[in-house]
Order: C-alpha cells, then sequence, then structure tokens
C-alpha cells in the first residue's frame, strides 16, 4: 500500500446511486442447503426461489397471527 494517495482528481459520488438495493448473501448450514437443494431440484426449481417461497409463507404466517 501506498504511503499517499492523491484523491485530487476524483469525484465524490461518482458510483453512489440512491436506488440501488443491497442483496445480502445468506448463510445456510451445510444440511439445510442439502436439503434445500434437494427440495428445489426435485421440484425443478431453482433454490433462490424456493428459499423466497418459504419465507414468503412463513411472512404469511406470522402475519396472520399478529
Amino acid at each position: 500500500m501506498k504511503e499517499e494517495y492523491d484523491f485530487s482528481a476524483a469525484a465524490r459520488g461518482k458510483f453512489y446511486r440512491p436506488d440501488a438495493q443491497l442483496i445480502p448473501p445468506v448463510h445456510l448450514e451445510p444440511d439445510v442447503l442439502a436439503y434445500l437443494a434437494e427440495r428445489a431440484r426435485a421440484r425443478g426449481i431453482s433454490l433462490s426461489g424456493l428459499v423466497n417461497d418459504l419465507l414468503k409463507k412463513d411472512i404469511a404466517l406470522i402475519e396472520a397471527v399478529k
């Protein structure tokens, strides 16, 4: 790493996008990942699609008992 960096020609916020959406990674335990991957494969859908479907159902159940 350099001792100093020259930012005199830099533009503040050049890559800032106010409408950008951060999608954080989700880390599953190996046994959970294996199970869900097999279920997704059996249903012919992506792992992300299956996880989203399951979470949406859980959210609906939570909202129903509020």
